[in-house]
């Protein structure tokens, strides 16, 4: 690397424009690109393995109000409880908890040029949504998740 490059490089880094790389982490669940490809509908694959969004207020599970389980779409993971859903008014399903301490992961995302907590599946990396502190007790925690990245089984009767 230059200096010219090494001054850009910090330079966009402190303006948050640096492109985001997160540290190396190893998932119990590991496919190819083209394998995800298959696997996961068009939206799905664009929110869990490029980190994109969906459009608020699209996601069917925003408005789900059933009791039962929300899971990683990529490989089935429990990730939150509807008894920890709630309006967020966002457009984004959100909860205050994940189901457990090892049901999700977190890093920084310094894209956008702002800093965000970036939530992902524990187990297949799959990204989720984000996190913010912003919600109700008792966690004071608003997990905003992408509806596309998750599935929902209903409580048994």
């Amino acid at each position: 690397m230059n200096r010219r490059n090494l001054l850009l490089s910090v330079g966009l880094a402190a303006v948050g424009l640096a492109p985001h790389k997160a540290p190396a982490e190893t998932f119990e669940v590991v496919h190819s690109d083209d394998e995800w490809r298959k696997l996961l509908t068009p939206e799905a694959y664009s929110v869990l393995r490029k980190e994109g969004t969906e459009y608020p207020y699209t996601s069917p599970l925003e408005q789900e109000h059933r009791k039962g389980t929300f899971a990683c779409a990529g490989c089935a993971l429990p990730l939150f409880s509807s008894d920890t859903k709630f309006d967020s008014g966002t457009g984004w399903p959100s909860f205050y908890q994940p189901i457990s301490e090892t049901a999700v992961g977190t890093r920084i995302d310094g894209a956008l040029m702002m800093t965000r907590t970036e939530v992902h599946c524990a187990r297949c990396g799959g990204h989720l949504g984000h996190v913010f502190e912003d919600g109700p007790p008792p966690t004071g925690l608003r997990y905003c998740m992408n509806g596309v990245a998750m599935t929902f089984t209903p409580a048994a009767a």
